[in-house]
């Protein structure tokens, strides 16, 4: 599991390799990126990438979705969603943007809508503030 780097970039939070393969409800933050086998169910109020390796059985619920390997299920990504040229997608999506590159498969129906309200609020972490006496 990586962190978020000094300088603000987007690390991955959670990785799940491609010899792994896991079952229930997944909740993270971050970015989580997956290769390996996963069915159930993802909720997440950040960015969700599928490897090329993964097959996907889920409900799928995120702010982003980038494909690159196989999703079975239904999609709602509350900002965009796309699907690579390897990348398979066979469910009905709901984002307001979607981007399909050519060699990429989509079989289902495309909710586009503004605003869409399906994944949760994304958490912010409390700071720490310090005080000075004067």
């Amino acid at each position: 599991m990586l962190r978020k780097g000094e300088n603000g970039s987007n690390a991955v939070e959670l990785f799940l390799s491609k010899n792994v393969s896991l079952e229930g409800k997944m909740t993270f933050e971050g970015m989580a990126r997956l290769d390996g086998k996963f069915d159930g169910d993802v909720l997440s109020g950040d960015v969700l990438r599928i490897g090329e390796t993964a097959v996907i059985n889920a409900e799928i619920r995120v702010v982003t979705l980038i494909v690159n390997g196989e999703v079975n299920g239904n999609v709602s990504a509350t900002a965009k969603m796309e699907i690579h040229s390897s990348g398979k997608v066979y469910g009905n999506i709901d984002t307001p943007a979607l981007v399909i590159e050519e060699g990429g498969l989509f079989e289902g129906t495309c909710r586009m809508s503004k605003g869409v309200e399906v994944a949760p609020e994304k958490v912010t972490p409390t700071r720490e503030i310090q005080a000075y006496p004067k």
